[in-house]
């Protein structure tokens, strides 16, 4: 019998690009597993699930999707996409269909990311200008990656991807969870969401659960053997 190992999707979230998955992919391709990590366009929750399926579908093979923080969200829209055999969500929203990010924030205290939110507004072509949304670089650190030497978060701090502020008011139009096998990693020191969101998402979704004790929301930065960790188990279950 023949198996195919999945390639591996990281899938950025919100304040964060395609290279805070540095260490993870290197794991990874030390284990000779393919991986892809894109950039995340950041523009809202229905336009970035469509490029994060877009990316899986132009993959010849299974993918196994892995969504950190807003990535996660995505990743519960676009994984119905045929050759999405399983979600690894790191430190993430895991949606049910039907909800948004703000509804599911709304039933657990919020996070210090929201009071350390700053907005700016950004030009639509044919339209009124819209809103995004980055951390106060000050508040940065403590809420983002306070286990991250503090030289990269100093880095990280200013090199922000902001979000469109509508990203948290659209619902998800799917939850790939309900078909397909889901795994989760829990920061248990989170102050960007809630651990308590991230717990209650992943018991919802039936997921695998690791929680990680004093990993903040950069875990994948700070603790990327660990995340690929889990990615591995994904995989090997999924292959």
């Amino acid at each position: 019998m023949t198996t195919t190992t999945p390639t591996v999707v990281l899938v950025h979230g919100a304040f964060a690009d395609a290279a805070s998955w540095s260490g993870v992919v290197a794991e990874l391709q030390r284990d000779g597993i393919p991986v892809v990590a894109p950039p995340n366009p950041l523009r809202g929750l229905a336009s970035d699930a469509a490029y994060v399926a877009s990316v899986a579908a132009r993959i010849d093979g299974p993918v196994v999707l892995v969504g950190h923080s807003y990535g996660g969200a995505l990743i519960t829209v676009a994984g119905t996409a045929d050759n999405v055999v399983g979600l690894v969500y790191v430190a993430a929203y895991v949606l049910e269909e039907g909800e948004s990010l703000g509804e599911l924030q709304g039933r657990f205290p919020l996070s210090p990311l929201v009071e350390n939110l700053e907005r700016w507004t950004y030009p639509v072509p044919g339209g009124p200008d819209a809103v995004e949304v980055t951390i106060a670089v000050d508040a940065f650190p403590s809420v983002f990656a306070a286990d991250v030497d503090p030289e990269i978060t100093r880095v990280l701090a200013v090199a922000q991807r902001p979000l469109a502020a509508a990203a948290f008011e659209e619902t998800a139009s799917a939850a790939a969870w309900r078909t397909k096998p889901s795994w989760a990693l829990v920061a248990g020191a989170d102050r960007a969401i809630n651990p308590e969101v991230e717990r209650f998402g992943a018991k919802r979704a039936g997921a695998t659960v690791v929680e990680l004790e004093g990993a903040s929301h950069a875990v994948a930065v700070s603790r990327p053997e660990a995340v690929a960790a889990l990615i591995r188990d994904a995989v090997r279950a999924t292959g």
